[in-house]
């Protein structure tokens, strides 16, 4: 079943916050709370985005929704997973880069609602 670029980007950045959270917080098995709110924070985002189910990869993005210190949090949280998944997830990274690489992420319209 193939999934929209929304819901591979949920999948991608709950791994990120979990290798993340594992790392920096030692809370086994589970997020610890700030790392929750962060990825629920991030999903509500993924959910209202004004591009729809087919969106562009938020890097590629032109707009920024996130709050400044929401979106330093998440910057921080990739900047130290992204290495990391081709590791852990390499077919998860595959298909993040390959969305931010084509040619419809990076020129999608905006959704009318």
């Amino acid at each position: 079943m193939k999934r929209s670029r929304a819901e591979r980007e949920k999948v991608t950045i709950a791994a990120m916050v979990r290798i993340f959270c594992r790392a920096h917080h030692r809370t086994p098995g589970a997020l610890c709370d700030r790392c929750e709110n962060l990825l629920a924070y991030a999903f509500r985002r993924i959910d209202h985005c004004k591009y729809g189910w087919d969106k562009p990869a938020c890097s590629q993005c032109p707009v920024h929704c996130y709050t400044p210190l929401n979106r330093e949090a998440i910057r921080t949280v990739m900047r130290f997973a992204g290495p990391r998944m081709m590791f852990y997830h390499p077919w998860l990274t595959f298909l993040h880069y390959r969305d931010a690489w084509t040619k419809n992420a990076k020129k999608a319209p905006l959704h009318k609602e």
